[in-house]
């Protein structure tokens, strides 16, 4: 049975993984797969374009970034900007 009490994360949320090489490092949900699955870009070793796959259960919620429209900006702005918030913890905190 799965634990339906935790909510699913979203596109905007700051995460950080709880589990596997990433372990302790924060990421930006960037997709979400599905009610199980995002994927996640931290702008420098995991950039947008080779985001990560990874199960929520594996990831915990520290914030949310209001405003996701860089995102899908033209440009190509987005990985320098994922960059910004996570070293400045710019983000609305949980």
């Amino acid at each position: 049975m799965k634990n339906s009490s935790r909510p699913a994360l979203r596109v905007g949320d700051i995460v950080e993984a709880k589990a596997g090489r990433g372990s302790g490092r924060i990421f930006l949900v960037v997709e979400r797969v599905d009610g199980e699955y995002v994927r996640i870009s931290d702008g420098d070793t995991r950039k947008i374009s080779r985001a990560k796959l990874k199960k929520n259960l594996h990831l915990t919620l520290l914030g949310r970034v209001g405003d996701t429209s860089f995102l899908t900006a033209p440009g190509g702005t987005a990985d320098s900007e994922i960059r910004k918030i996570i070293e400045n913890k710019t983000y609305e905190e949980v």
